[in-house]
């Protein structure tokens, strides 16, 4: 039988042979909460467990509240941080590392051909590392950390065949919201959107983290890059990163992580890059995406510049390319995406750059994103954001707007207050 990534990753967990559709009982490889985790414990509590299967498959990061703003959070934490002592949890992270996602990439926890749950919808990222990555609720989380167990069905699978080149000023961020204006945003309802395609290659990790990132917000279950040359060499170098955990031989799990030749597809959507221009998710849906230059001269009060979408050292640096020796006109908020990529932006002298023009660094963190901490907006502010999401209310109040964007066109709209194609900054 020929099988999609999706499916030979289950298939591994089963122990047997599975097809679309079925339900399969499996055990994860890693499981991943936040500052979620205190809502889990409580769950946890009423399964009658008393200790947890297996805490050397338990990470968890506080990201989405931090530096906690009030003592609702600051308790939250507290709770959260006594269970991992009582359980005596070897992979907790504090307020010290940064967003999830990337923390869970960046510390080894994220491998070819295994299955990653997280108990945050953007789980589907670890799908860059050729990982099956699938996002669950609070009371599922529960009932693995009780039982080591879940059931899930085995999705179909999309395959997004790309084909071309990336145009100067274009990236992975277009090529997904180009997806969603194309799709929709239930145009991937429970599948696995395995990327494929002679331009694969070319793109970075940081680019397959975008893409993977945001495909749950196409209805997917998983976004998934099959595992190649960057993949590996990505993960040769995190095993020597400090602060990475000791890797387990990931090699055997690399066959996992590549479809078979004539694996069956419930669709193919191709895409050709060379065609693509800068995108915009307009208020207040995801996909509700126009080309940049519908929207261009829209007054924007704020840019926000993070995430796990858009807050690595590629994205950094892009952003420091376009506002070098320039002054911003509108507040950039900067969210690095960790503690480890703050550090390589401060020391290759990204951060430095954007301090320049203007920028304020903050905390490496969720921030703004989902409204509870940080530059969040006030009625009638609109916000150009390199973040995942634009739902009405999601970065503040109600009558705000957020408008989806590069990394680029942040810092470009950011230095005329206006939404603006970053392709001329780049070009000189």
């Amino acid at each position: 039988m020929q099988q999609t990534v999706a499916e030979k990753v289950l298939s591994h967990l089963a122990g047997r042979a599975v097809e679309p559709g079925e339900i399969v009982t499996v055990e994860p490889d890693v499981v991943m909460s936040h500052d979620n985790t205190s809502f889990i414990v409580d769950a946890f509590r009423a399964t009658g467990f008393e200790r947890v299967w297996d805490p050397t498959r338990l990470v968890v990061v506080f990201d989405h509240c931090v530096p906690a703003v009030d003592p609702r959070h600051a308790q939250n934490h507290a709770d959260a941080t006594a269970f991992a002592e009582e359980q005596g949890l070897p992979n907790f992270f504090g307020a010290e590392a940064g967003v999830c996602h990337q923390v869970m990439c960046e510390r080894g926890f994220v491998l070819p051909g295994s299955l990653v749950l997280g108990a945050d919808s953007h789980s589907t990222l670890y799908g860059a590392l050729g990982a099956l990555g699938v996002p669950i609720n609070r009371t599922e989380m529960a009932g693995v950390w009780a039982t080591g167990e879940i059931w899930l069905k085995v999705p179909e699978s999309l395959r997004v065949e790309l084909t071309g080149a990336l145009p100067p000023g274009v990236g992975a961020k277009d090529l997904v919201l180009r997806l969603l204006r194309e799709l929709r945003a239930d145009g991937a309802v429970y599948q696995a959107l395995e990327f494929a395609g002679p331009a694969l290659p070319a793109l970075t990790i940081s680019e397959r983290m975008t893409l993977c990132n945001m495909a749950v917000e196409l209805g997917a279950k998983a976004g998934i890059v099959p595992c190649d040359d960057r993949t590996r060499a990505y993960l040769e170098q995190r095993a020597t990163a400090p602060g990475t955990r000791a890797l387990p031989d990931w090699e055997p799990g690399v066959a996992r992580a590549v479809p078979d030749p004539g694996a069956r597809y419930a669709k193919l959507h191709a895409v050709d890059l060379a065609t693509l221009e800068p995108q915009v998710a307009c208020p207040h849906t995801v996909d509700n995406v126009t080309d940049l230059s519908a929207v261009a001269g829209t007054a924007v009060h704020q840019g926000y510049l993070g995430s796990c979408t858009n807050g690595r050292l590629e994205d950094l640096t892009l952003a420091a390319e376009v506002v070098r020796g320039r002054t911003l006109r509108t507040p950039l908020y900067v969210y690095p995406a960790s503690v480890e990529v703050a550090r390589e932006a401060e020391e290759a002298g990204v951060l430095g750059i954007l301090r320049a023009a203007g920028a304020e660094v903050m905390t490496a963190s969720c921030g703004p994103c989902f409204g509870a901490v940080g530059a969040t907006l006030g009625p009638g502010e609109v916000c150009i954001s390199s973040s995942n999401r634009n739902f009405r209310g999601r970065m503040g109040d109600a009558q705000s707007e957020v408008y989806l964007s590069s990394p680029a066109v942040v810092a470009a709209s950011c230095l005329e207050g206006v939404i603006a194609d970053a392709r001329p900054y780049l070009e000189g």
